[in-house]
């Protein structure tokens, strides 16, 4: 007996190349800085840009290994999967906060190898392999703030 599972409305058409390099940056940056995952994030499919709240300023040493790590991801043709598990069986490590209020009570995690799992219905390509090529623009640092902005692209 097969049974639908009910989600959230969901209001954006992302670009799955870029929209899959964005959780991959999240995890990147939670692995190496320690910090939270993007508090603001704007991705397309010419330019993205995400910002996080970190203790101090990344050095260019820093930004350097990002990318460096962003495209070792990409390389290692990390499987994107899917589960769907009750709200209330959300994994260890997975936080519900970011959740819309009315939420569904299922919710769909997103896999990405063994790297990274996140609650999303967006759309991700099959392997991180499909991404192409991860170039970082830029990026900004907010002292007052202590917000660290990356700007980047996927290239096919």
């Amino acid at each position: 007996m097969a049974t639908d599972n009910l989600f959230n409305d969901h209001n954006k058409d992302e670009f799955p190349p870029a929209h899959t390099a964005e959780h991959l940056l999240n995890r990147v940056m939670v692995n190496m800085f320690g910090c939270e995952r993007s508090f603001n994030a704007h991705i397309e499919r010419k330019k993205s840009k995400m910002s996080f709240h970190l203790v101090q300023k990344p050095s260019r040493h820093d930004e350097k290994a990002i990318e460096n790590e962003m495209q070792r991801l990409i390389d290692a043709d990390l499987p994107v999967t899917y589960e769907v598990v009750s709200l209330s069986d959300l994994p260890e490590g997975v936080s519900a906060s970011r959740l819309p209020e009315d939420v569904s009570e299922t919710v769909r995690l997103v896999r990405i190898g063994d790297f990274d799992v996140c609650p999303c219905i967006g759309k991700h390509v099959r392997s991180t392999s499909q991404i192409g090529r991860f170039e970082m623009l830029g990026t900004n640092w907010d002292e007052h703030e202590h917000s660290f902005r990356v700007r980047f692209k996927v290239v096919q």
